[in-house]
């Protein structure tokens, strides 16, 4: 009987190509269990991208909103402002930030806020009606802000708790409203850095057009990654 003898280069390769498929595949396992169960790590994004007529000649993106569900019931959430070729977007004013939550009633705790720029003071906020942020549909969650511009914020953090049911992962918090936004947010437009002396180029609204990002595509990615290691080295071990 032949045996066939693979030399130990070939083995070597093997042995990686096969690792990098483990892991992939175990990441892969890893996100799926986020989607189904509760991951108190798990975290969604939404940039706001788009700008109302008012400050869309300005360079997006204007900001994001970083959801991070820390169990069924609950998540924080946090908006940032964008600095975007020499101008600094800020949040601002009634309808400050607004969400469109996935739940028939919940409660906002915890509102918080600063301004990295000079000379502001953020807030004092508070929890408004829902109500529309213009050019972008209603919202059910929206939190004001004291005043105009010098009381505006580079930041707005709150918790959200879901007091009619429950959240599989944070991606599931919120939903599309009627027009198909998720998330939006009140903006002052000012050059950088942000000086409470200097005035508002513009006001305006932005929002986001569904560009969430769970997990960024590092799954995909490393799926991809792990199957063309496993062809490479099928076609070197037949060489």
């Amino acid at each position: 009987m032949k045996i066939n003898i693979v030399p130990s280069n070939k083995l070597a390769l093997l042995s990686v190509a096969v690792c990098a498929a483990m892991f992939a595949f175990s990441h892969n396992a890893s996100a799926n269990r986020v989607a189904n169960g509760i991951n108190t790590s798990a975290t969604f994004t939404s940039t706001l991208n788009v700008g109302n007529t008012a400050i869309g000649g300005f360079t997006g993106p204007y900001g994001t909103v970083q959801i991070t569900i820390t169990s069924s019931t609950t998540a924080t959430v946090t908006f940032t402002s964008n600095t975007v070729a020499g101008n600094a977007y800020l949040f601002g004013d009634g309808g400050s930030v607004a969400l469109n939550v996935n739940a028939t009633t919940f409660s906002v705790s915890g509102i918080t806020g600063s301004n990295s720029g000079t000379g502001f003071t953020p807030g004092p906020y508070s929890q408004g009606a829902a109500g529309n942020e213009d050019g972008f549909g209603s919202f059910n969650l929206r939190i004001n802000s004291f005043d105009g511009f010098t009381h505006s914020s580079s930041t707005i953090s709150f918790t959200l708790t879901n007091t009619s049911g429950t959240w599989a992962s944070a991606a599931n918090v919120l939903a599309f409203n009627s027009q198909g936004f998720d998330a939006a947010a009140h903006i002052f437009v000012t050059t950088s850095p942000a000086n409470a002396s200097n005035s508002a180029l513009a006001t305006g609204f932005a929002a986001e057009n569904g560009a969430g990002v769970p997990d960024g595509g590092t799954t995909v990615m490393l799926l991809g990654a792990a199957l063309g290691a496993l062809g490479m080295a099928r076609r070197y071990l037949m060489s």
